[in-house]
């Protein structure tokens, strides 16, 4: 450049297209093998971290719903169970109103079946916190006397309106009994699931907006390193959308080849501890994420893919027409 003016030798334009494979149909502009733009949108260590997020994302949503899922089948497994207990008289009298009771429901038709637990049984429930010593049973030097149990199972739901029909049946034979619904011990268990699902919730939210803002810092970086070959191509005639598409598709690719990675480290975690919590008993968590969750899992990985293209696009564009 002398004084001001191009030397028509020397064109800096000319020298950097003369190395260039420009085809203006489909600006597909490459540098011999190496793509025009040198630095993508999603480069470097920014792969990474959407892979960890992707990762920690899936986790706390298979979490959420295995928790969902473990709740709804224990309460639909104790939906109609009812326990009769009969505590407070001496065992002659706790045993005559549990025949009474057993007696009073027999031919109730909204009871399916009933079984009263044997002295052994009982002793075994209460064992591990009270100790042996403390159950033996009355006239035998024990220092308490077990309550009569009697396990219900309703036709219907065990609601309010069933227990108070029920504990009024029973009132006059057995004026000790006390009616509990199964369902009434698993309600501070799932108002803690409920809290646990909520957080997996928020979680979710807040990873997904990590990962929007690392792919928006990785663009508008991306953008500052290749602005002058930006101003080029606008020279050649590009227009924003153009020059947003190949952002676009870099970042389409680098999150997706990310995401998939990390979706790939979560399933292996929760499959991990899913074989880790079977020893608690056939399907206790094993069952908690079926078909249908894995599917919204999967999801996952396409959803973050597609949010970090279109994060891309809108950034390079609303960064392009401030450059204008």
């Amino acid at each position: 450049m002398v004084g001001g003016v191009f030397s028509p030798g020397r064109n800096p334009w000319r020298t950097r297209l003369s190395s260039m494979n420009v085809n203006p149909a489909r600006w597909s502009l490459r540098a011999g093998s190496d793509p025009i733009i040198k630095q993508r949108a999603i480069a470097g260590p920014v792969p990474w971290v959407i892979a960890i997020m992707t990762a920690l994302t899936v986790i706390a949503a298979a979490g959420g719903l295995a928790l969902g899922s473990i709740a709804a089948a224990a309460g639909s497994e104790l939906a109609g169970g009812v326990t009769v207990q009969i505590a407070g008289p001496p065992e002659a009298e706790a045993d005559r109103q549990a025949n009474a009771v057993v007696a009073a429901l027999s031919d109730s038709d909204n009871v399916q079946s009933l079984r009263r637990l044997e002295a052994e049984e009982r002793e075994a429930l209460l064992a591990p916190w009270l100790g042996d010593a403390s159950l033996e049973r009355e006239g035998e030097g024990g220092l308490l006397v077990l309550p009569e149990l009697i396990e219900v199972q309703l036709a219907g739901p065990a609601d309010d309106a069933a227990i108070r029909r029920l504990q009024a049946r029973l009132e006059p034979v057995a004026p000790d009994a006390l009616v509990n619904a199964d369902t009434d011990w698993l309600k501070p268990v799932g108002q803690a699931i409920e809290a646990m699902q909520w957080l997996a919730l928020a979680l979710v939210g807040v990873l997904a907006l990590a990962t929007l803002a690392a792919v928006l810092l990785a663009s508008r970086s991306a953008l500052s390193a290749n602005r002058e070959i930006i101003e080029l191509m606008h020279l050649l005639g590009a227009a924003d959308r153009q020059v947003a598409q190949l952002f676009q598709r870099a970042a389409a690719v680098g999150a997706g080849a990310g995401s998939v990675t990390g979706f790939a480290v979560a399933v292996a975690v929760a499959l991990a501890l899913a074989g880790r919590f079977s020893a608690l008993g056939p399907g206790e968590v094993g069952s908690g994420l079926h078909a249908l969750h894995w599917v919204l899992l999967a999801l996952i990985p396409v959803m973050v893919t597609v949010l970090a293209a279109v994060t891309a696009r809108l950034t390079v564009l609303a960064t392009l027409r401030r450059m204008v």
